[in-house]
């Protein structure tokens, strides 16, 4: 049977509607918003990189809190909250001049991100069975590159134009692909919330829980793959062959194009812990691969094959992210408690704001200056991280409760 392009009708469509929304107002946002704050409202490269990475790791804290009021209050609730203000906090871009104004705004738009992905991911969780989320996180992630590639364009043509005005209107259609997408969210049943049958203990049980931390952990240092096409490549490029500077703009395109044909599909095979375990072993050898790859872009090659070792390169990390992906969404469900998947969900997913915060750090100085032997070192690193996740998960499993069953919609 062929594999579906688009999620069945019903909840799982309504979950991809909403993200292609605010998938787009995040393009838009992430294509102008460093020009426009050092260009435009004469901020330092260094000033808004400090901003950046202190407004991230203080936003990765709340994902549990926040994950946790969506366990209590209902996370359909929960989530329309956080779409709703993060839609006004971008809004307020459009007046802020100061830096310490654009600190505060930075931080709550950070804190709000987060939340908001703790509470989709346990709308996803209290809506659709647990045979079927793996497939929708799959559709959702090919969506969220659409979008993304959509508000990207948007972006590009305020680039273009390069007036305040156009930088703005590339906000406006930020703020406004938060308030659709949270308004199209409101179509969803509410999931009951848990907080009257929860159990005794800690308040936020994930953060005593040592055996899930450590599985998290090592899905974060897989997710240090992230800055790679993104800000390692360019940087590369910059440094070894800046006549094929536009090659790095292409495999970024062509990798948010493979994800959105292909992240479905390579998600098949996944379906419990044990088969996302192994999904994420095979993504640590084709990082390997992929590391191992570019490394040899740093021998000395004519340009042709400078630029074809980073297409090859390039082609196996798209692949090894799919499989992490979707290896990684499996194991952090299955070994969730069924009433607690808002704030286990939000702590797993302080891993992107980790690789986000220090992955560009580390991969600069690792990659930049080690040459062949750097990339070679990541690689070995990522393929410990695979073949480590199987014992972490077979770990975690032995004192894992047994499944509850998918909430009851209420209302």
């Amino acid at each position: 049977m062929p594999t579906r392009l688009v999620p069945p009708a019903g909840p799982q469509r309504t979950l991809a509607a909403a993200q292609l929304a605010s998938a787009v107002g995040d393009g838009a946002y992430y294509t102008c918003s460093a020009l426009y704050f050092t260009n435009i409202v004469g901020m330092s490269a260094a000033r808004l990189g400090v901003g950046l990475a202190v407004a991230w790791a203080l936003g990765s804290l709340a994902g549990v809190p926040l994950g946790q009021l969506a366990d209590q209050r209902g996370p359909r609730r929960t989530a329309v909250g956080l779409a709703l203000a993060t839609a006004v906090i971008v809004a307020l871009f459009l007046v802020i001049r100061s830096y310490p104004l654009f600190l505060v705004a930075m931080c709550l738009y950070a804190t709000t991100q987060s939340g908001l992905t703790a509470a989709r991911q346990a709308l996803v969780g209290g809506l659709v069975s647990p045979a079927e989320r793996t497939g929708l996180l799959a559709h959702l992630q090919s969506t969220l590159n659409g979008g993304l590639a959509v508000g990207a364009a948007i972006g590009g043509i305020a680039l273009t134009v390069g007036t305040r005005e156009a930088y703005l209107g590339a906000f406006v259609v930020t703020a406004l692909g938060f308030v659709v997408g949270g308004t199209v969210l409101l179509r969803l049943p509410e999931v009951a919330p848990v907080a009257g049958r929860s159990r005794p203990g800690p308040r936020f049980e994930v953060l005593t829980d040592r055996r899930y931390a450590v599985v998290a952990l090592v899905n974060t240092v897989l997710l240090l793959r992230m800055p790679l096409l993104s800000l390692v490549i360019p940087l590369w490029l910059a440094q070894r062959a800046s006549g094929l500077g536009w090659l790095g703009s292409v495999l970024f395109v062509l990798n948010t194009v493979g994800v959105m044909a292909f992240q479905v599909r390579v998600a098949r095979d996944v379906s419990d812990p044990a088969s996302g375990a192994r999904a994420v072993r095979s993504a640590g050898a084709l990082l390997l691969v992929s590391c191992a790859v570019f490394g040899l872009s740093a021998l000395d090659v004519p340009e042709w094959a400078f630029a074809a070792l980073l297409l090859g390169g390039s082609a196996f990390l798209l692949v090894g992210e799919m499989r992490q992906s979707a290896g990684s969404w499996q194991i952090s469900f299955d070994l969730a408690p069924a009433d607690r998947i808002g704030q286990y969900q939000g702590f797993f997913g302080t891993g992107v704001a980790v690789a986000r915060t220090l992955g560009p750090l580390v991969l600069t100085t690792l990659l930049l200056d080690g040459g062949l032997a750097g990339w070679l070192v990541l690689g070995a690193v990522f393929v410990a991280a695979g073949y480590a996740m199987g014992p972490a998960v077979r770990w975690a499993e032995r004192n894992r409760r047994p499944a509850e069953p998918v909430a009851v919609p209420a209302g």
